[in-house]
């Protein structure tokens, strides 16, 4: 398995919307290194859900439902998308600056490739996300 993190806006697409939704494909990405990650996502793949822009925070955990597909909203067949589900909000939302703040956490993708809006994440980078989460 796997490990990954999305962003969303919360105007745009926020977590308590995606649990309502109970599913969703994840669309609109226009990135080359952000498709690619999308493709290389697996059914059963977990997924942290980051709020950007407002919030900026690691809120909860998604899993991947669906491998990639054209994605329904572009004009061409190079842009893709996945399914993911919620699987569960985070106890306690996890800040951009604590991320920051860990030493830990200081190659993680959120902290080196800030603008990239799918992002692969290390096993031990997740274990860590979730043992502050619980704290």
């Amino acid at each position: 398995m796997s490990y990954w993190l999305v962003k969303s806006e919360p105007f745009v697409y926020s977590w308590s919307q995606f649990e309502k939704d109970k599913r969703t494909f994840w669309d609109g990405v226009r990135n080359y290194a952000a498709r690619n990650n999308l493709k290389a996502m697996r059914k059963g793949d977990e997924v942290f859900f980051y709020h950007s822009n407002e919030g900026l925070e690691i809120v909860g955990i998604a899993q991947v439902v669906k491998e990639h597909y054209p994605d329904p909203t572009a004009d061409n067949a190079t842009w893709v998308v996945v399914d993911l589900k919620p699987v569960r909000k985070l106890s306690k939302p996890i800040s951009l600056s604590q991320i920051k703040a860990d030493k830990r956490l200081s190659n993680m993708a959120l902290v080196k490739l800030t603008r990239l809006s799918v992002q692969p994440v290390t096993e031990k980078e997740w274990q860590i996300i979730l043992d502050l989460s619980e704290q």
